[in-house]
């Protein structure tokens, strides 16, 4: 099914009535050359809204495999294959990241202390262990939250 843009709206108009639509001619303007009719303004703002979700995804994910870590760490008796599945996914899902944006590896490596820290927090809120339980200086190396294999001894 085609679909034409009403003669009705603008591209700023259409961007805020029917956003699938100014995508679809968004697109079409641009393999067609047409710049001049583009909605600049939108689409600059879409394509850094889109830098700043992969920033948010990366760290989202990177936060979740190193709370899990410290909860696996620090308290092995309550071990699950949960916990396993979890570490695993959100490590899939940062390999995805980094390897389809190459250039988010600065990003990760400059985030990574600070996501420690929160990580560090929540662990110590879900699992009701005291926050001095969780060292502050990261036990985990950037490429050990990142492999696949490795999981932390018991502290």
């Amino acid at each position: 099914m085609k679909t034409t843009e009403p003669t009705n709206l603008t591209n700023s108009n259409l961007y805020n009535e029917d956003f699938y639509l100014w995508i679809e001619t968004t697109a079409k303007q641009l393999k067609n050359g047409k710049f001049a009719e583009i909605d600049l303004t939108n689409l600059i703002e879409e394509i850094e809204s889109m830098g700043r979700s992969e920033k948010r995804a990366l760290k989202s994910n990177l936060l979740v495999v190193l709370m899990h870590l410290l909860k696996y760490k620090f308290q092995p008796e309550k071990r699950s294959n949960s916990w396993l599945s979890t570490i695993f996914e959100h490590r899939r899902k940062l390999k995805e990241e980094l390897t389809e944006s190459p250039s988010l590896k600065t990003y990760f490596s400059d985030i990574f202390n600070e996501c420690y820290q929160d990580a560090r927090k929540q662990a110590s809120l879900e699992t009701g262990l005291s926050l001095d339980t969780f060292l502050v200086d990261s036990t985990f190396t950037i490429e050990e939250s990142l492999n696949q294999d490795y999981l932390p001894e018991q502290h």
